[in-house]
Formats: C-alpha cells, structure tokens, sequence
C-alpha cells in the first residue's frame, strides 16, 4: 500500500487526462459543436425551472399533456419539492442505465437546494426516488413501494406516478414498503423484466426512445459524473471506477483503486481534529485496510478493504454501526440503501442485512441476488462467501458489516486481532 498522499492525486490525475484527451478525440471531428450543447441532464433541469414534470417523448403516449398537468396540480398541493423525470433508461444511454446517476445528475443541475426527485428506473414496471438533504420523507422507500402494491400491478406509468407522489406526501414509505413485500409466503410479484401482455406501452417504449439520446450528452455526463466532487455532508460513495472495475474481475485495477481508497482516508483521518469522537474508530479501519490490502489474494479481500475505508468514512462523519454499510450480498455493489429480512436457503432462521436496490428488487421477487463468490481453500470451487464458515472468513463472519453489531465485533476490531491473517493462512 503506497503512504505517499502524492501518489492519490497523481493516479486520480493520469487516467482523467487520458479520458479528456479521448474524448477530444471523439468528440470534435463528429461533434464540433457539442461543447456548446447542452447534455441531457442540463436539458432536463432546465425544463424542470419551468415545470416540476419532464417527460421525455418517449414516454409521451403513456403521460400526455393531460395527465402532466394533473401531475404538477398534484405536487402543488403537496407543497413539497418534487420534481418528476420520466426518461428511458437503459446500460449505455447518457446515465449508464442507473436512476442514481440520472438523479444526481438533475440535482446537480439544479442546484443543492431541498429536492425529491421521483423517476424512472432501468428495472421495467417500477420508479426510482430519492431526497436530499436527508429521507425526511421516506421518499426511497414511498416510491419503490409503488411496484409492489396490488392495486399497481397493472397501472400505468402517469397512475404509479401519481401513487408515488401520494406516498411521498403522506411520509410513511417505510411502513408502507414493508407491508406491501411482507409476505414470504405469498405470490411473487411478477418479474421485473417479463412484460405482461397487454401491459402498459410505456413499458416497451423505453428501448425504441433511447437512440434519441446523444453520443456527445453521454461522454460529456460520463466525465462530470467523474469528475465532479460530493457535496458537503453526502454520504460517502466510492467512485464508480471502483465497482466498474470489480464487476469487470479486473483485480489489478481494482487493487489500484483500493489502494487510493486507502490512502485518501488516510489523508482524511489525518486532518481531522484530535477532538472527533469517530477518530480512533476510523484510524483503526484505516490501519486495517491497509493490512488486508497487503495481504490481498482476491476479490473477496479487495472488497474487504472497500468495506473497512466504509467502516473508518462513517466513524469520520459520526454515523453509527446503524448506518447502511456496502452490500451484503455483493459488497462490489457499492453502499447498501436498505435492511432487508433474507433467509438463506435451507435454513429457517432469518438474517437483517444490509442491501442495494437491486439485490434488495430480487430478494422481494423471488429472484436471486447477484452474490460475492470466494472458494473456502485455495483451488477449491467458488460458492457465495457467506457460505464459509465464520471461523474461516472475516468477511462471512461480519458480511462485509451487515452482521457487526458494536464496534469489539467489527471489521477493523477482528482484523486487528488477527482474524483476517488466520483465515488467509488457512489451506
């Protein structure tokens, strides 16, 4: 692990300027006016000063301007700072297919003022919602809700729309959401991507309106999503770069990327004030995470070190051990947006985890999530990493911080007992 601060804004600077110097490239023979074009999302905010409603023509059918009109009355009665952005999202297009990217991008736009951005999501038949500064409104959980209510099975976009906004006002979207996925025994919502016949036609619009996109407005998106830094007081988030590289099993730059991780805690744990109840908890995830990254062998380990700069960011910023750590499922996922209720198959007692939206999606529809494999021995086969023994793994005895429960049972804690090095020494 390099200890030189140096090194962070070096390996932050190099790769930046190759990807402006490509992107010139690209961009100027084709497109020679694209610097003074607008993208996507500054083409969305700016409708949206105008209107709390965008809808992109692709979705037009399914929202016209009859319903959008009864949309923006609605918000107004609400007295809230919704906007709503229903554009077609798929992997590729300007955001890269995730409502988060599309939202902060709108946010960004917008400006750091209150915001609750109701969506559409890459997940067919369901919305996407956030709020900023904070969930006052149980505004993530209100809009996810929406997909899984009886009475939304068949409704259209404008109708879950509408829905959404209802929940968002009425600010019980927690409690709502888990009384409309409560039933482990019951019929299973049916699957996100399987279109039903006769279904809504917004839900097949959405590939056909993509191309409309631009090519210039989604490389142009791609380096301010780069580029751009979090607001002050957001939730710590690790670049992209990082889970890009791990969903690729690109070890190498996957190891490199943690290893700036590291350092960039560092850095941040050495100018915080000796005063900050988090320091000592944070300067000993710090002090493991430098420890497992040195002994890394693999993914699972790298993931490790992604989960303890988590476990020493949230002791920086004062969250406690209840803050949602990365994904239980896949720590490669990025940080985790809910708990959820799981229970492992064939085993009747039921684990809290902490899961992202998508592991989460496919837990309540009966799908399984996309999990972290590791092998319990070296050369042995891969099976998902929670299936080994505690004893023989740090990260299934703590799920990557789902499981810790006070700070002796943490990460960083076990690490520094030595917990980490006995597992990696086993055969």
């Amino acid at each position: 692990m390099s200890s030189n601060p140096g090194g962070l804004k070096h390996t932050l600077a190099a790769p930046l300027t190759a990807v402006l110097s490509a992107l010139a490239l690209v961009l100027l023979p084709v497109h020679p006016a694209a610097a003074d074009q607008p993208g996507p999302g500054a083409a969305i905010a700016a409708k949206l000063r105008t209107s709390p409603v965008y809808v992109d023509p692709g979705y037009a059918g399914s929202v016209p301007p009859a319903r959008q009109k009864r949309l923006v009355a609605q918000i107004a009665e609400t007295g809230l700072p919704i906007k709503v952005v229903l554009v077609p999202l798929v992997k590729g297009d300007s955001f890269n297919g995730e409502a988060d990217n599309l939202q902060a991008v709108v946010r960004d736009h917008l400006g750091g003022r209150d915001l609750i951005l109701i969506t559409t999501s890459a997940d067919t038949g369901y919305l996407s919602g956030r709020e900023w500064p904070g969930d006052t409104h149980q505004t993530r959980d209100a809009v996810s809700a929406v997909g899984f209510l009886d009475d939304m099975k068949d409704a259209g976009l404008a109708d879950q729309v509408a829905k959404a906004i209802e929940l968002v006002k009425q600010g019980n979207g927690t409690q709502v959401y888990k009384d409309a996925t409560a039933d482990p025994g019951g019929s299973a919502p049916e699957p996100a991507h399987k279109p039903k016949n006769g279904g809504a036609p917004w839900l097949v619009i959405a590939v056909a309106a993509v191309a409309a996109l631009g090519l210039a407005g989604g490389l142009l998106v791609f380096v301010r999503r780069r580029t751009r830094r979090h607001a002050p007081g957001s939730p710590f988030a690790f670049p992209k770069a990082v889970f890009a590289a791990a969903r690729s099993a690109d070890e190498r730059a996957l190891r490199r990327q943690a290893d700036a991780e590291v350092i960039a805690l560092g850095e941040a744990a050495r100018t915080a004030p000796d005063s900050l109840p988090g320091l000592p908890r944070a300067l000993d995830a710090y002090a493991a995470a430098g420890k497992v990254l040195d002994a890394a062998r693999g993914l699972p380990d790298l993931a490790g070190v992604l989960a303890l700069v988590t476990e020493g960011r949230d002791a920086l910023a004062g969250r406690s051990l209840s803050a949602h750590p990365l994904c239980f499922f896949n720590p490669l996922h990025g940080r985790a947006t809910r708990r959820i209720d799981w229970r492992p198959l064939g085993r009747r007692d039921r684990l809290n985890v902490a899961a992202c939206d998508a592991c989460d999606r496919a837990v309540r529809t009966r799908r399984a999530p996309e999990v972290l494999t590791a092998a319990e021995s070296r050369g042995g086969p891969e099976i998902p990493y929670f299936e080994i023994p505690a004893d023989r793994s740090v990260w299934a005895a703590t799920g990557y911080g789902s499981l810790v429960r006070s700070d002796e049972d943490g990460m960083a804690a076990r690490v520094g007992r030595g917990e980490f090095s006995r597992g990696a020494r086993r055969p």
